[in-house]
């Protein structure tokens, strides 16, 4: 059997990555959880020991799953990539990870989430809104796997949802440039930086934050229109241009749950300052 860590963080990437070596930095043994084979020797590198897991794998080594989650805390950081199937393929790979979850010694689970779970009600929304997502959405896939975890007597479980990740390599000038006519130029974005969710995610294991909800997203709500008009601009793309004049539908989203409860000021409170 293998040791147990203090952490495994399923989803080594463009968050998990980062995440991993700042919890190594800090003394923790940790875990972590990548589906590509080149990548076990940067984790290995980064002083995270490394494990090949792809969980919409058919022949998925369940030993290896195991070994896995030897850990006391999983950080579970996939991304659900909802469209290709409607989140089938998504809730299949979270049943498999949760009935392994259950054999496991992981007593907390920190499940990072998104504000896609909310609908557009035009107007500030905050965690306990997800009733709303149960009337107007109620297949929704991302908050039955939020659901699925938070309801055990296994573990205690506190759910993140982040708003649009911007951050390194995640540059949001690239996201609409060029195009023309685009929908809702006046709705507020719900965006966070790379640098923010790091924090974020470190403190609530320091200060054994569980069993909680919260929403995280910078202070500032700049338009659609402003915010990625001046994104292209830092970068030298053509700026998107937006409809005038018509109905806008959105979701503002408020962090001030998290911001109380971790004493937590933003790194990036302005998104308009992340490029």
């Amino acid at each position: 059997m293998q040791k147990k860590a203090d952490i495994s963080v399923m989803g080594c990437g463009w968050l998990g990555l980062p995440l991993a070596d700042a919890l190594v930095r800090s003394g923790h043994r940790v875990n972590g959880s990548t589906t590509s084979e080149p990548k076990l020797e940067t984790l290995r590198q980064a002083g995270i020991n490394p494990f090949q897991v792809n969980l919409s794998d058919p022949q998925l080594d369940q030993q290896v799953l195991e070994d896995f989650l030897q850990a006391e805390v999983l950080v579970l950081n996939i991304p659900p990539k909802l469209r290709a199937d409607g989140g089938e393929s998504y809730l299949q790979q979270m049943t498999v990870l949760r009935k392994a979850l259950l054999a496991s010694p992981v007593s907390r689970v920190l499940f990072v989430s998104s504000t896609s779970v909310y609908p557009e009600l035009n107007r500030i929304v905050t965690e306990e809104d997800t009733s709303f997502t149960d009337e107007l959405d109620p297949n929704n896939t991302l908050l039955k796997v939020e659901r699925m975890f938070q309801d055990s007597e296994n573990w205690v479980c506190t759910v993140v949802r982040f708003g649009g990740l911007v951050g390194v390599n995640r540059q949001p000038g690239r996201f609409l440039a060029g195009k023309h006519d685009l929908p809702n130029g006046d709705a507020p974005v719900n965006m966070i930086h790379l640098e923010d969710c790091l924090n974020i995610l470190e403190r609530i294991i320091a200060q054994e934050k569980w069993g909680q909800v919260y929403n995280a997203c910078a202070d500032e709500h700049p338009s659609r229109r402003a915010f990625y008009e001046a994104a292209a601009k830092a970068l030298d793309l053509e700026s998107p241009t937006f409809k005038d004049m018509e109905e806008t539908h959105f979701k503002l989203i408020s962090s001030q749950k998290l911001k109380d409860d971790l004493s937590y000021v933003f790194s990036y409170p302005d998104p308009m300052a992340f490029f």
